[in-house]
């Protein structure tokens, strides 16, 4: 299975490059990345079984490296596996005081 994100700064209306990022399934730590240039990051896992897996971003880090105070020390964002095999696109849209993110392609 791959997982991918895209973060954007919502409020600069540009990519959100050096987020870091975890994915989880269940207790489980199944990957780490950080976006890059243009605000993206693949996690590949190899062995990974249908059902709920999060993403974590390091949000707070980030902001602060900024100058931002922000709400979000950090977003968990939880969504279901249901093909294994297929490509998960999981986007988030940033802000200091909310954040969005929808099922991608």
């Amino acid at each position: 299975m791959s997982v991918s994100t895209h973060v954007l700064d919502a409020v600069a209306g540009r990519p959100a490059a050096g987020v870091a990022v975890q994915l989880h399934a269940g207790d489980e730590l199944l990957a780490v990345g950080i976006t890059d240039d243009d605000g993206r990051c693949r996690l590949t896992e190899e062995a990974t079984v249908a059902g709920p897996h999060r993403l974590v971003f390091a949000t707070g880090p980030w902001f602060e490296v900024r100058g931002v105070a922000a709400f979000w020390p950090e977003v968990t964002l939880t969504f279901a596996v249901t093909e294994p095999a297929a490509h998960h696109h999981v986007p988030l849209l940033l802000s200091p005081f909310a954040y969005s993110t929808y099922r991608g392609s």
